[in-house]
């Protein structure tokens, strides 16, 4: 029996590199050796205990890859080609999917996202990929692994925060945390028509990048308190649009108490424990706000429009990639990531 190196969930606060073995494509079904994987926010709440996964599940739900096996049934692809393959795997048949939302497959909240969750994620040698003519899209000719490593998820979530926000050309919109999820959601209010990018953080040099990815002004909530500067460019006004980019009840609540009347919240962030929304804020239900989410478009065809723009030239996402570590040294790969050390937005993972 083949195996193979995997970053495996043991228990909260540890995940280790093990070996298992090597899948085998069934029907439907595709296996991609990851050439290109990365660590998510998501996989700290795993590792922190704060969002279950079954112990001995491998990591991990951004891959790039070249296809290794097609299993029966699985026709215009070829072994040795360069795929993406989003952090979203729909099945793309059931009533969800064909109703829009292929994230939620199956009827289930977050039923679309299996990698790293209920089946073994991408921060390994080799990946199983269901659904393989849902979910692999070739890598055009002239892309590194680097530049579409991010269309998985967080291009994929930062841009669909813009699209769900219903962002509209000459909006004013204020994005609270510039992490990697949140500059793309900047990038993503840019390519929509915003006309005022507001980008909130507390660190000066993801501004910086927030300022390269469209941002037209930049608060460091360290320094001024957000909302009295947002209300001053606004003229009292409050925004349009507000993407909570973070997960916490403290950015939550800003972005609403941002809004204008008729405002929208759109909430990219994994929140833990209560979530309240305040009532003067809400206008008591009476002020026509309207609060979205959104979980990470997948799919093949999303994978295809997020890695048109990309080639494109009019996003460039690479400078995102900070740090670079090989797959036996993930565990000291998630301790800096973890804990947001040495200025690092997103770490590639090379097997």
């Amino acid at each position: 029996m083949r195996t193979m190196k995997a970053a495996v969930y043991v228990r909260p606060g540890v995940i280790s590199l093990e070996e298992k073995p090597v899948p085998t494509a069934g029907p439907g079904c595709a296996v991609v050796k990851i050439t290109t994987t990365t660590i998510c926010g998501t996989d700290i709440h795993i590792l922190k205990g704060e969002f279950p996964v079954a112990a001995g599940r491998t990591i991990g739900h951004e891959p790039v890859g070249i296809i290794a096996e097609l299993g029966a049934g699985v026709e215009g692809y070829s072994v040795g080609q360069r795929v993406v393959v989003g952090a979203i795997t729909p099945c793309g048949q059931c009533y969800t999917c064909l109703d829009g939302h292929q994230a939620q497959c199956g009827g289930k909240p977050a039923g679309g996202w299996r990698f790293g969750n209920t089946i073994d994620g991408s921060q390994a040698e080799y990946l199983l990929v269901p659904n393989a003519m849902s979910n692999l899209e070739p890598i055009p000719d002239g892309l590194s692994d680097e530049q579409v490593l991010m269309c998985p998820d967080i291009m994929s979530t930062g841009f669909g925060g813009a699209e769900s926000g219903d962002i509209r050309i000459g909006d004013t919109v204020v994005i609270f945390a510039q992490g990697p999820i949140g500059l793309c959601a900047t990038a993503g209010a840019k390519l929509r028509g915003a006309s005022l990018i507001i980008a909130v953080d507390g660190l000066q040099a993801r501004l910086d990048v927030a300022r390269a990815m469209g941002a037209d002004v930049t608060i460091d909530y360290t320094k001024t308190d957000p909302l009295t500067e947002i209300m001053r460019l606004t003229h009292g006004r409050g925004v349009d649009v507000a993407i909570e980019a973070l997960g916490t009840q403290v950015t939550f609540e800003q972005c609403l108490r941002a809004l204008r009347p008729g405002g929208t919240l759109s909430s990219l962030g994994v929140y833990s424990g209560k979530l309240s929304i305040p009532l003067d804020a809400f206008a008591a239900g009476l002020g026509d706000h309207r609060i979205v989410t959104t979980l990470c478009p997948g799919g093949k065809e999303r994978m295809r429009r997020l890695m048109n723009v990309v080639a494109s030239g009019k996003v460039n996402l690479e400078p995102m990639v900070t740090h670079r570590f090989r797959l036996d040294e993930i565990e000291l790969a998630y301790d800096l990531f973890a804990n947001q050390r040495d200025g690092v937005l997103k770490v590639a993972i090379t097997p």
